[in-house]
């Protein structure tokens, strides 16, 4: 079982399985649309980067992981493993191919938005720790075509967006623009740090007592009020976010929904395995918001942070494939993710 502390254990076995995943080719589930009886190919001739861990997004944030490993683990014993391994993947042809892939015509919403905002995210990191590792730069510099391509896909789309998918799967929101604002911030990305801030504010400004007794539904991974309520911490100043917060927060019964993490019953079941994915989001949500939220609150947030990693944590490197695929990304969320409010403005 992991550590509740990112160790160099526990970073190393979030590595190792990050690092078996991505060139792990089978079983791949192909999201494709086809435009005609030719139009299939092997993951690895579509998806010559995100080819492995079970779907092309987890394989984005896979990639994602290997990155924070080493920016926040540089001298561990595997990080030679990993560089060899980000040199291997993220060469220009690949990535080529890649964005490629998303010009086609049959492709305007593949993995929108949720693969979009985790290569942009992927791309934030790389970003970051290009600061300090000439390597990184390199990786960085490889994959920012990708990474221009669907920032600006996503500026596109939040302009025609009127109202915003609340459901706590790959479909959410909130959840997208999160991981969105990362890039928007560590790559001076002005146009599309003001489409995601004013888009929050029409979509989420004036909510209401959230109904968190609703949560979750049978398959989710993310929380639609608390990833709602993450995001709108990081596009409203302390100030405001209190009064947004005030009229936001559900009930106190309301509330112990949140607070109480979710029970898993066949964790063999690639969508019941969602609900681990729910409880370690959870946490990464109630580590972003306990410093914003009243004095009260502070301590129960964490007591919630520390119970829903408890529930899943181990889940992510000794549990079934169908979680092992993707899960310790979260778990990294919520253990080593930035906890300061990025400063938006409209």
């Amino acid at each position: 079982m992991t550590s509740m502390l990112l160790d160099d254990a526990t970073s190393t076995r979030f590595a190792r399985v990050a690092l078996d995943n991505i060139v792990r080719k089978y079983p791949y589930k192909v999201d494709h649309l086809m435009t005609g009886p030719d139009d299939i190919g092997e993951p690895i001739t579509m998806h010559p980067v995100f080819y492995g861990s079970y779907d092309w997004h987890s394989s984005v944030h896979m990639h994602w992981l290997l990155v924070r490993v080493l920016a926040l683990r540089p001298t561990l014993e595997i990080a030679a493993e990993i560089r060899a391994t980000l040199d291997k993947q993220l060469q220009p042809d690949a990535i080529a191919t890649e964005l490629a892939y998303f010009e086609h015509a049959g492709s305007r919403t593949f993995e929108r938005p949720y693969g979009w905002a985790w290569v942009l995210r992927l791309q934030a990191e790389l970003h970051t720790l290009a600061a300090t590792d000439s390597q990184a730069k390199g990786w960085a510099n490889t994959c920012a075509p990708l990474a221009s391509y669907l920032a600006q896909r996503l500026i596109d789309y939040l302009d025609i967006a009127d109202f915003p998918i609340r459901t706590g799967t790959h479909a959410n929101s909130a959840f997208a623009l999160i991981m969105a604002l990362s890039y928007a911030n560590t790559d001076s990305h002005p146009a599309l740090k003001r489409a995601i801030v004013r888009r929050a504010h029409r979509w989420f400004g004036h909510d209401q007592r959230y109904p968190a007794r609703y949560e979750p539904g049978g398959d989710e991974f993310l929380s639609g009020g608390m990833t709602e309520a993450v995001l709108m911490r990081y596009v409203l100043d302390g100030c405001d976010f209190d009064e947004w917060w005030e009229m936001f927060a559900p009930t106190q019964a309301d509330l112990a929904t949140w607070m109480t993490p979710v029970m898993v019953s066949d964790r063999s079941d690639p969508k019941l395995s969602h609900l681990d994915g729910l409880n370690l989001s959870r946490a990464w949500c109630w580590k972003l918001l306990a410093p914003a939220l009243p004095e009260p609150m502070q301590a129960h947030a964490v007591r919630a942070w520390s119970a829903h990693l408890e529930a899943s944590l181990s889940q992510a490197v000794d549990g079934h494939y169908v979680a092992t695929h993707w899960l310790a990304t979260f778990a990294m969320l919520a253990l080593a993710d930035r906890s300061e409010p990025l400063v938006c403005s409209i």
